[in-house]
């Protein structure tokens, strides 16, 4: 089995990250080459998954004082109406 590091489509940074070329559809040189894209991928997959839990943990504070803001804006305005249904009731006893 061919190594990426020998193959073609494999390009080394000066600082030893790893550039592929290679596509699964086109110009694959050997099944195992395959599975290994396949790891990449996953691995990257999991990489934006990590960073998208680590926005929604920062992000989650902030979630927490917009809910409690709107509860609370709820409950005044809940506040606020029940003058009205004071009235109606008011109302509906002098009828009878």
């Amino acid at each position: 089995m061919i190594q990426c590091k020998d193959c073609e489509f494999c390009e080394i940074g000066q600082d030893g990250s790893r550039s592929f070329k290679c596509d699964p559809f086109l110009n694959i040189k050997e099944p195992e080459c395959i599975a290994k894209w396949q790891l990449i991928r996953l691995d990257m997959l999991v990489a934006s998954y990590q960073g998208m839990t680590k926005w929604y943990g920062k992000l989650a504070p902030l979630q927490d004082k917009i809910i409690r803001y709107m509860q609370r804006e709820i409950n005044e305005l809940d506040e606020t109406e029940n003058w009205k249904l004071d009235v109606d009731e008011d109302e509906e006893e002098e009828t009878l």
